[in-house]
């Protein structure tokens, strides 16, 4: 290859870099559509309509994404029916506090599977390159490694579902005992919510921060808790949302309710502390047997030794 070859294949990539810019810059002459016209009334409350509403990044992945769509909704439609359990994967995502659909998640899935076949093709590679083995054995490699990254990805999202409902729980006490101040100073409950979700930081002054906004907006104060309950799915958010909600049809103080909510919520967290303080007994024993007590019976015998060593 010559120099002016070398060259003029640059000039030609650079020339095709910046027409695709160009392109993805330009506007569609089709017509808005419904999510677009009405984005910018909510960008107040909504990540989607924020992100429907800025601007285009330059450069050629939006062209990109448009050729290759039609695959990846096939791909994305063939690992749901493979792997199901859309609706799990949704409440997944909403208590792990992610604003993944449930589309962008398969399609992570979908890269996380391709980053792990291309490993099972190098792996397949060495390994046919050190020992020769047939292509079968190849072929499976690469599947097992395609397989390892789709389901390694459900168990981030797993993990990180589990931690924030941990965090979550762990929460739970102290915003209870701030409401119940609160109701206690003569605020109405959503009032409450408006200000410990303003004062204070966390998982759940968050989630009730979307409380309040869905309650400016319109949204029913009880329907819109119930809704953050059957969301998260956390037995005590939802037992002390049950007992908000009959306190107001019956008319019973809050306060006193509130009280009640956070011990029993503290109870709960002493009871699992407990629980796991016995289920990790005999883990404890582990580094006691193996590393304590040798060293202790080190300690306890060497200057023995050194002593009669040294005396005969």
């Amino acid at each position: 290859m010559t120099s002016t070859l070398a060259w003029a294949i640059l000039a030609g990539i650079g020339l095709g870099f910046g027409l695709w810019c160009l392109v993805s810059m330009a506007p569609r002459m089709s017509r808005p559509r419904l999510a677009r016209r009405v984005a910018p009334y909510l960008v107040d409350i909504s990540a989607g309509a924020r992100d429907a509403v800025a601007p285009a990044r330059p450069g050629p992945l939006p062209v990109i994404g448009v050729l290759i769509e039609p695959i990846a909704s096939r791909a994305r439609r063939a690992l749901g029916g493979m792997l199901g359990g859309s609706e799990l994967i949704a409440r997944r995502l909403r208590q792990a506090g992610a604003s993944l659909t449930v589309e962008a998640f398969r399609s992570q899935q979908l890269l996380w599977g391709l980053a792990g076949a291309l490993l099972g093709v190098v792996v397949a590679v060495a390994a046919t390159r050190l020992q020769s083995a047939p292509i079968a054995v190849g072929v499976v490699i690469v599947a097992v490694f395609l397989a390892s990254g789709v389901i390694a990805r459900d168990y981030v999202l797993q993990r990180a579902a589990t931690r924030r409902l941990a965090r979550l729980l762990s929460e739970l006490p102290v915003i209870l005992e701030f409401l119940t101040l609160s109701l206690s100073a003569g605020e109405g409950i959503v009032d409450a919510i408006r200000r410990v979700s303003r004062i204070s930081a966390g998982e759940l002054s968050a989630e009730l921060a979307t409380v309040v906004a869905a309650v400016n907006t319109g949204l029913p104060f009880s329907e819109t808790l119930a809704s953050l309950g059957r969301d998260l799915e956390l037995p005590a958010l939802s037992r002390c949302i049950d007992q908000i909600a009959g306190a107001l049809d019956r008319g019973t103080p809050l306060a006193e309710v509130l009280r009640a909510q956070a011990q029993d919520a503290r109870d709960d967290a002493k009871r699992d502390l407990l629980e796991l303080a016995g289920k990790k007994e005999v883990a404890m024993l582990f580094p006691l047997v193996f590393l304590i007590l040798p060293v202790t019976i080190l300690f306890a015998i060497y200057p023995g030794i050194f002593v009669l060593q040294v005396g005969f």
